[in-house]
C-alpha cells in the first residue's frame, strides 16, 4: 500500500487566513498549504499591516477585528483566484484605500458579480481599466451590512467572499443567490466561519450572517482533495493502490467525491475516518457523469478518459472555462494533441476511448493541466509539457512526489 503525503488544501488554507486575519486575537494555523498561491494570500495580508508569522509546520497570524492596520497599501495577488476576490472584501470592512492587482492570467478571470454585490452594500469600489477585472481600488469605511442579490454561476469564490464579510459587517448580511456553482466549496466557508465562532444560517438559496466577527483558534488544514485526484487516478489508472490520510469520512472537501467517480468506473474505493484508498482493478468503465459540484476535478477525469472501455462525457461544467484558463478547451486540445478523438459543447465534453502518442501538453500555464496530464504519461511515455513548472501554484514539489510514486511502482 502507498501512502502519499498530500500538501494542505489550498481553498481551506486561504479560508483559514481571511478568518484569522480577520478574528479576535491569535491563530496558528497547522500545516497550511506553502505554494505560490497561499504565500501570495500571506504576502497581501502583510502589505495590508497584518502581521504573519511562520514556523516550519504552522503559520500564526495576529487578528485585526476592525480591518487593515494601514490606511493605504498596493496589494498584488498574483495569479491567485482566492487572494484577488478575498482580500479586496477584506479591506472593505477596515477604513482606508486600499489597490488591488493581480498577473495577466488573473486580469483575464472575471470579479464582475462580487463587484456589483460589494457596490450594493455601499462600498466604494472601482475597476481602473475592464470593468469587472483587476486591477481595482477601494475606499473603504466600513460595511454597514443589509440584504444583497448575488449571481454565483461564474465560482462559488463571490459567495464565499461575501459570507466572510458578514461578521465583520455593523448589521449582519443577508445574501440571495442564483446559480450557485461547486456548492461543495461554501460547505467549506460555512464550517470553517463556524470554527471561528460565526452564525451563519442557510434556508435553501438564502444565506443569513450575523455581525458579531470571528474568535480566534488553532486550525489544522486538511490536505488538499482536489491533488490527491492525481493520486487517485493514477492508481485507478495503473492498477495500483494509493492511500491518502486526512481525507476521510469528515472531510470538509467536496472534491473528494471525485473517488466516486473513479469507483463508477471500476476502482475499489475505501474511505475510512480519516483516510481514503483507491486501488486499480485493471480496466475502466465508461460513463457519463455531472461534475458542476467538483469541477476542479474535470481535467483530471479527462486525462484518464481516453483508457476507458467507452466514452467518457462530462457534463455541467460551463464554469472550468473561466478558470486559470478555458480548462475544457485546454483538455479537448491537447487530447486531440495525443491523438484522441474529443467532442465539446458550451458545459460539455465527451472524450472517446483511444491510444494515444507522445506530445508536448499546451498548459496555458494551468497547474491542473499539468497535473492531469502527468497521470496521462503514466500509460504514453514521452509527454511533455511547455510549462511543467506552473504547479507551484498549488504543488511546487509535484513532480518529484508523483515521480517518486510512479517509481515505486516501476520497482515493485
Amino acid at each position: 500500500m502507498a501512502l502519499v503525503d498530500i500538501p494542505g488544501s489550498k481553498s481551506i488554507t486561504a479560508r483559514a487566513l481571511f478568518l484569522a486575519a480577520a478574528a479576535d486575537g491569535v491563530t496558528r494555523l497547522v500545516r497550511p498549504l506553502r505554494s505560490d498561491d497561499t504565500e501570495g494570500f500571506a504576502e497581501g495580508l502583510t502589505r495590508l499591516g497584518y502581521r504573519v508569522g511562520r514556523t516550519p509546520d504552522s503559520w500564526h497570524v495576529d487578528g485585526r477585528p476592525g480591518g487593515p492596520a494601514v490606511e493605504r497599501a498596493d496589494v498584488y495577488c498574483r495569479d491567485g483566484a482566492t487572494t484577488a476576490r478575498f482580500l479586496p472584501t477584506l479591506a472593505a470592512a477596515g477604513h482606508g484605500t486600499y489597490r488591488f492587482d493581480a498577473s495577466a492570467q488573473m486580469r483575464r478571470r472575471p470579479l464582475g458579480p462580487l463587484s456589483r454585490a460589494l457596490r450594493d452594500l455601499g462600498v466604494d469600489l472601482r475597476h481602473e481599466e475592464a470593468e469587472g477585472h483587476h486591477p481595482l481600488s477601494i475606499s473603504a469605511s466600513g460595511v454597514e451590512g443589509g440584504t444583497v442579490t448575488l449571481d454565483a454561476g461564474q465560482s462559488s469564490q463571490y459567495l464565499t467572499a461575501l459570507l466572510l464579510l458578514g461578521p465583520l459587517t455593523r448589521t449582519g448580511l443577508r445574501i440571495e443567490v442564483t446559480d450557485l456553482v461547486s456548492a461543495p466549496y461554501v460547505g467549506i466557508t460555512l464550517a470553517m466561519m463556524r470554527a471561528f465562532g460565526a452564525d451563519v444560517t442557510v434556508d435553501g438559496d438564502v444565506f443569513e450572517v450575523a455581525p458579531g466577527g470571528y474568535r480566534a483558534t488553532t486550525y489544522p488544514v486538511e490536505p488538499d482533495a482536489s491533488t490527491a485526484s492525481y493520486f487517485f487516478a493514477a492508481a485507478a489508472l495503473t492498477g495500483r493502490e494509493v492511500t491518502v490520510h486526512g481525507l476521510g469520512a469528515g472531510a470538509l472537501q467536496g472534491d473528494l467525491a471525485f473517488v466516486d467517480v473513479l469507483r463508477r468506473m471500476g476502482a475499489h474505493v475505501e474511505t475510512g475516518p480519516d483516510r481514503t484508498t483507491v486501488r486499480g482493478t485493471g480496466g475502466l468503465r465508461g460513463l457519463t457523469v455531472n461534475m458542476r459540484d467538483i469541477s476542479d476535478t474535470m481535467p483530471t477525469l479527462a486525462a484518464i478518459a481516453p483508457f476507458a472501455d467507452g466514452p467518457v462525457r462530462i457534463e455541467d461544467v460551463a464554469n472550468t472555462r473561466v478558470k486559470e484558463c478555458d480548462r475544457l478547451e485546454a483538455c479537448a486540445e491537447n487530447l486531440r494533441a495525443l491523438g484522441v478523438r474529443v467532442e465539446t459543447g458550451p458545459d460539455w465534453i465527451e472524450i472517446h476511448p483511444g491510444v494515444p502518442a507522445a506530445a508536448e501538453i499546451r498548459t496555458y500555464g494551468d497547474h491542473r493541466i499539468v497535473m492531469s496530464f502527468a497521470v496521462t504519461s503514466l500509460r504514453v511515455p514521452g509527454i511533455g509539457f511547455d510549462d511543467p513548472g506552473c504547479v507551484r501554484k498549488t504543488f511546487p514539489d509535484f513532480h518529484e512526489v508523483f515521480g517518486a510514486w510512479a517509481a515505486a511502482g516501476e520497482d515493485r
